[in-house]
C-alpha cells in the first residue's frame, strides 16, 4: 500500500536533491556575498561610513535606485499594455514585434548605450527636435531612465504574458452577461490576476536595471552629482585600487537591493493571497 501510494519522481529523493541544491547556492550566490561582506571588515566601521556617506556615493546611488524604480513603474504599465497586445490581437507583423521583445536580452549593453545616445544625443535623429524644446536626454538623468527602460522590459513583458493567455475567457464573457462594462472587467477580473505576475515582472525589471553598466555610462554623461550612477563609482574606485572603497559601496547596494526585493516580494505574496482568497 505505500509503495503504491509513493509518488514517483524523475529526480533523486528529496535529501540528496535539498542537499545538491543548497550546495550549488551556497557555492554560486552565498559564498560570493559573504566575501563582499567579510571584505569591508578590514577597513573599519568609521572608514565605511565615510566611504558610504560621501557626497558623490550617496548621489550615485540615489540616481541609481530612483531611475531603476521609475523604468521599473514605467515598464509595468507599457510592458502590460505590450503583452496584452500580443495575447489579445492579431495583426500583421505579430510575430516580429513579438521576437523584438527579446532584442535587449541579446543586444550587448554596450551596443544599446550607443544606439541610444546615437538618438538622443543634442545632435542625434531625435535629440535635434528636443533640444530646442529644453528637453535633454542624453547625459542626464533621463538618458539613464530611457536606457533602463530599453534593458529592463523584456521581463515585465515575458512575466506577464503567460498570465494572460492562460486567463479563462469565460470569466470575462460571464462578467458582461451579468452587466460588467469593459472597465468593471479590467478592475475586477483582468487586473487581479495579473497583479502577482506584474509585481514579479516589475522586481525583475528593477532588480536588472539597478546593475547595468553597459548601456548606461554612454548616454549618461558620467557627471559627477548630475548623472553619475553607482556602478560606475565602484569601477571608478577599483581603477583607483580603492578595493576597500569599491566593497563597501557594492556592499551598500547589496544591501538596499536586499531590502526592497524583500518588501516587494513579500507585497507578491499579499497579492497571490488576496487574488487566491477571493477566487
Amino acid at each position: 500500500m505505500n509503495l503504491l501510494n509513493r509518488q514517483h519522481s524523475v529526480l533523486p529523493g528529496f535529501g540528496l536533491s535539498f542537499g545538491v541544491t543548497l550546495f550549488w547556492l551556497t557555492l554560486i550566490v552565498l559564498l560570493p556575498f559573504a566575501a563582499l561582506l567579510f571584505k569591508t571588515t578590514d577597513m573599519g566601521w568609521t572608514a565605511f561610513v565615510d566611504t558610504v556617506t560621501a557626497e558623490r556615493v550617496v548621489a550615485s546611488l540615489k540616481l541609481s535606485f530612483g531611475a531603476s524604480a521609475i523604468a521599473a513603474l514605467v515598464n509595468i504599465v507599457m510592458g502590460f499594455l505590450l503583452a496584452w497586445v500580443l495575447v489579445r490581437y492579431p495583426f500583421p507583423g505579430k510575430k516580429l514585434i513579438d521576437a523584438l521583445v527579446d532584442l535587449p536580452f541579446a543586444l550587448p549593453t554596450a551596443v544599446a548605450g550607443i544606439a541610444l545616445t546615437t538618438l538622443y544625443a543634442p545632435n542625434g535623429w531625435f535629440g535635434q527636435y528636443l533640444a530646442p524644446l529644453g528637453i535633454k536626454v542624453a547625459f542626464a538623468p533621463l538618458g539613464i531612465v530611457v536606457a533602463l527602460i530599453f534593458i529592463s522590459l523584456p521581463f515585465v513583458v515575458r512575466t506577464v504574458q503567460p498570465v494572460l493567455e492562460d486567463l479563462e475567457k469565460e470569466l470575462e464573457e460571464a462578467a458582461t452577461c451579468l452587466g460588467a462594462n469593459r472597465w468593471q472587467i479590467f478592475r475586477r477580473v483582468i487586473f487581479p490576476a495579473a497583479v502577482p505576475a506584474l509585481i514579479t515582472g516589475g522586481a525583475m525589471a528593477f532588480a536588472r536595471a539597478t546593475g547595468e553598466f553597459g548601456s548606461v555610462i554612454f548616454i549618461a554623461g558620467n557627471i559627477p552629482l548630475v548623472s553619475e550612477i553607482a556602478p560606475l563609482i565602484i569601477i571608478s574606485k577599483l581603477d583607483q585600487y580603492d578595493y576597500l572603497g569599491a566593497t563597501a559601496v557594492a556592499v551598500v547596494m547589496l544591501g538596499l537591493s536586499f531590502v526592497i526585493l524583500f518588501a516587494i516580494n513579500a507585497i507578491q505574496w499579499w497579492a497571490s493571497r488576496r487574488h487566491g482568497a477571493k477566487r
